[in-house]
């Protein structure tokens, strides 16, 4: 049976009127869609991803904002420094010398003459050089870590200790007994600004997570300071809350929170939050607390406590001493710092001139070391990093 004429043309009209609507709905022919999926496979524009962290302008970017030390990876060596020879230097302030140590032999391979009351052994910004502090000779001594060799010292008034913003821009000299704050040219030590404190004793420091602003620690009247790094000045002062409280030694904390400052006399480390700058808290780790040291894998920070011949060990996580080693025979442990591999704390005796080397695994002594004369700011090299930001090695 064959449909009708009228049938045939209400079939074409049903299916005129089903495009029609089809099309009113967004409906696509065949070519819209190839031609719109065309359009659709072209991606827009990427958006430029801003840094995590706003750091200090010409700083180098940071690599984890969850982990400020993500540098120092054991044996993570720049190539600026991977072919230098692996020692140790320890100043020795009662004997105007620096002591020179092979960490494979524990012996000392060279003793260096320097100016008078040497305090610290301090890398270089941009890793090259290493300065020692010679504190009431008034000169910084180059030493090129390459070959060992000492070079012509700087005139340099009241170098207690050196540290270098993260943007390599300037030296600061912590002249305690001139209670000033010197922002010098990193190469020449050139005088660039003059910062007075009213503290008396700075002494050491480190540097937000972002660069922007620094801790200070005023060792001789209990005090903090907190400085803008780019304006060069002091923008907060706060008196620590223990009657002759005696700050040493600051580190931040891997995740960048917190500060935590030793303390001489109240025998612990102050917790400080630097964003807000309030009043710290004390945790207790030992008599005479004085340096501050973090491990390569950013989980625990070794406390010498000097008074009593100890190193405490601070986990990060747990946020307490989790252990406590005793050098056998008692000594002085004081400043330091960790082998490149991160199996050895390197600590000077500071009374009893001598170098302690401990495993960090078991806290063994490993060595113990006769040096000269008040051994003091010790420092291994090179250690991990692209960066220094000085004292005797704080590296990112």
């Amino acid at each position: 049976m064959h449909p009708t004429r009228t049938t045939r043309a209400l079939l074409a009209g049903t299916a005129l009127l089903a495009a029609a609507t089809l099309a009113a709905c967004g409906g696509r022919t065949g070519n819209q869609q190839v031609v719109e999926s065309t359009k659709a496979a072209v991606p827009a524009p990427a958006k430029k991803k801003k840094p995590a962290v706003q750091g200090l302008p010409g700083m180098p970017p940071v690599l984890d904002p969850k982990d400020v030390y993500a540098a120092d990876r054991p044996d993570k060596l720049s190539p600026v420094v991977k072919d230098f020879p692996s020692r140790v230097y320890v100043p020795n302030t009662g004997s105007d010398t620096v002591s020179v140590i092979d960490p494979k032999t524990y012996k000392i391979i060279e003793t260096i003459p320097v100016g008078r009351q040497p305090q610290h052994v301090v890398p270089s910004w941009d890793l090259k050089t290493l300065w020692v502090n010679n504190n009431r000779g008034h000169t910084l001594t180059p030493i090129d870590p390459k070959t060992g060799k000492a070079g012509k010292p700087v005139d340099v008034h009241d170098p207690y200790n050196l540290y270098f913003t993260p943007n390599g821009k300037y030296a600061v000299v912590m002249a305690s007994l001139d209670r000033e704050l010197v922002f010098r040219d990193p190469h020449t030590m050139e005088r660039v600004k003059t910062v007075p404190v009213t503290c008396y004793g700075v002494n050491h420091a480190d540097f937000s997570l972002d660069g922007r602003y620094f801790i200070v620690s005023c060792e001789f009247s209990g005090e903090l300071l907190k400085v803008d790094t780019e304006k060069m000045e002091v923008v907060g002062q706060q008196k620590l809350p223990f009657h002759g409280a005696m700050p040493q030694d600051v580190k931040i904390s891997p995740d960048g929170k917190l500060f935590y400052i030793a303390d001489m006399t109240a025998n612990g480390m102050w917790i400080l939050d630097g964003d807000t700058f309030a009043t710290p808290s004390l945790l207790p780790t030992g008599k005479g607390t004085h340096g501050l040291y973090v491990g390569r894998r950013s989980r625990e920070m070794y406390v010498s406590n000097r008074g009593e011949g100890t190193i405490s060990v601070f986990d990060f996580a747990q946020h307490k001493v989790t252990k406590k080693w005793r050098l056998p025979n008692g000594g002085s442990p004081d400043m330091g710092g960790v082998s490149a591999d991160g199996k050895v704390l390197w600590l000077s005796g500071r009374y009893d001139a001598e170098v302690y080397a401990i495993d960090t695994r078991t806290g063994e002594q490993l060595a113990r070391i006769k040096v000269g004369s008040g051994p003091h700011g010790l420092a291994v090299y090179p250690q991990p990093g692209r960066y220094s930001l000085g004292h005797t090695g704080i590296f990112r």
